[in-house]
Formats: structure tokens, sequence, C-alpha cells
């Protein structure tokens, strides 16, 4: 006959089964933390695969070119990491505001015809220039980083948020420039010009001829094609005279460094010489030797503004 469990037996076996669960709780946190640590591992591994295999990506898609493929090599740049959401069409990246606002990186919207000149370029923009991030909107500059009560910046959203998610980090600041609210040039254009360039009076020496040498404003040296040179903002300018002329200005373009020098008078907003020289804006001289970035402009590929020199 079956005897009744006593009150110190059904004790011992809720402590059993409480023990046992116990045993199976630690087991599963284990398992999480192990799996969280996986996942991470991964997220960082996938983000180091595509920048090591980005070329053969890039090669598969027309939305690639090969100046976004430099780009992506800057793995921790603002620039790069919104490549790579663009590259690899991630839809949860594409959906958002901050990259239905991005038009692109100052790198990919524009291209030279001349090897030298575009290396000279480069060099007078700086790299963060170059890989700023150009946006139509200020909505769009304000969707690309967020912050604490604070002041702070939230990693964990934004594009910061989204670099987190393929095992890259933003390192420092980085430039966004805004088309709406850039002081556009508000002269007229070259008649009968395809590339709508921008109808600047020739520099003038005090007897009022224009310097020897004085070739063209970098802002008309640069070529726009398809999209770039049909874009217009909401008010009705376009990229060259918006970006390019707020990055540029009316930077003058001479042959040489002494027929540069000879026009000091009239330079205002810089000059570059093909041989070398550089003045930044009126008064202030670059000297020393010339240094390249390691993204610069260049004719040969014929349709970026800047590719990586090696």
């Amino acid at each position: 006959m079956h005897q009744p469990a006593t009150g110190q037996e059904n004790l011992e076996s809720l402590d059993k089964r409480f023990k046992r669960h116990e045993d199976n709780l630690a087991f599963l946190k284990s398992r999480i933390k192990h799996l969280d640590e996986s996942i991470h591992g991964l997220k960082g591994s996938l983000g180091r695969y595509h920048s090591e295999n980005v070329a053969e990506t890039v090669s598969d898609s027309s939305l690639h070119t090969e100046v976004e493929t430099k780009i992506l090599q800057q793995e921790n740049s603002a620039a790069g990491i919104l490549c790579w959401l663009k590259a690899n069409r991630l839809s949860r990246a594409l959906d958002l505001a901050l990259t239905k606002d991005v038009l692109g990186v100052v790198a990919s919207l524009a291209r030279v015809d001349d090897e030298n000149l575009s290396r000279l370029l480069s060099e007078y923009l700086g790299l963060d220039a170059m890989l700023a991030i150009v946006c139509k909107t200020y909505g769009g500059v304000k969707a690309l980083e967020n912050y604490d009560g604070e002041g702070s910046v939230n990693s964990k959203t934004g594009l910061h948020g989204l670099g987190s998610s393929i095992g890259r980090r933003i390192n420092g600041r980085f430039l966004v420039i805004c088309l709406e609210d850039i002081r556009s040039y508000a002269g007229g254009f070259v008649e009968d010009d395809q590339q709508r360039k921008l109808a600047l009076p020739k520099p003038k020496l005090p007897n009022g001829q224009c310097p020897s040498g004085f070739l063209d404003y970098a802002v008309n040296m640069i070529n726009l094609e398809g999209r770039n040179l049909s874009y217009l903002t909401a008010s009705g300018y376009g990229l060259r005279e918006t970006l390019f002329y707020g990055l540029f200005s009316r930077l003058q373009i001479y042959r040489t460094r002494s027929e540069m020098l000879l026009a000091l008078s009239c330079i205002t907003d810089g000059a570059l010489s093909l041989d070398g020289g550089m003045i930044k804006k009126s008064g202030v001289f670059a000297l020393g030797s010339r240094k390249f970035h390691k993204l610069y402009l260049n004719e040969w590929r014929g349709h970026e503004l800047f590719i990586v020199y090696e």
C-alpha cells in the first residue's frame, strides 16, 4: 500500500526541483552570454570581410563605382560606413531618413580631366572635405547624429548606430555639408555651355589686363555628369553653384608659380599653380613639399572626382 509522502519528503522534492531549475537557468544564461559574444564577433568579422573583399563585391553591382570602393577602405570614417550601407543594399538603412536625404560623398560627385590638377585640388581641399557627406536638407544632417540629455553623441543611433551594427566605429569628427544652407553663387552662367559653368569675370591686374598664365577658376575646371549635372536644390540651384562654389569659391588656377606670384594683387580666394604653388587665401601661403592624400582627383577613370593614390 502506497504511503503518502511526509512533509519532509515534499520539501526535499521541492528542493531538488528548485535546484534543477537553478541549474537550467545558469546553463541558459551561459549560453546567452556565449551567443552574444559570438554575434559580436560575427559582426566584426562581417565588417572586415566586406572591407577586404569589397573590390569583388563592387564589380558585381551597378551601384558601386571605383571611387566608392576606395572610400570603403576608409573603414572607420562616416563616408566609408555610408558607402558600405548603400553598397550592400541594406534595406533597413536605405529606408532611413539619413540615407534618403544624402546625395553622396564629395569625393564621388564630380571629376577632373587632368591628373596633376586633380592632385593639387585634393591637396587644397584636404581629406576631411573630400570625405564630407552631402545632404540635401538640414533634416538629413539631423538624422545622421543624435545626442543624449548631456549633449554627448548617442552612439546607438543615427550613422553611429548603423556603423556599430557592422562592427565599425566612427573615429573623431566628420564633415556634413547641407546644400540648402549653402550661400550659392548668384551670377550667371557661360552661354551655351552644357556644363553650366559659372560666368565669373577674369581677374584683372591694376593695369586692367588679365594676369599671364591664368587658366580658369577651379570651380569651372571640374566636370559634372548624369544626375549630378541635372540635380537642383529646392531653390533651383545646381551642384556647381552650391557645393563646389562653396568648396572652391574663386580659387584661381595658374600655369606656373612665378606667374601666380605676379598676380597677387588680384588673388582674393586663393590660387594654385600646376607646378605646385599654393595660396590658401589672400595673404596665406602654403610652403614646403607637396603632400598627397590617399584620395586624390584623377582623370584616368573619367567618372569620379577622387580616387586613391597609391
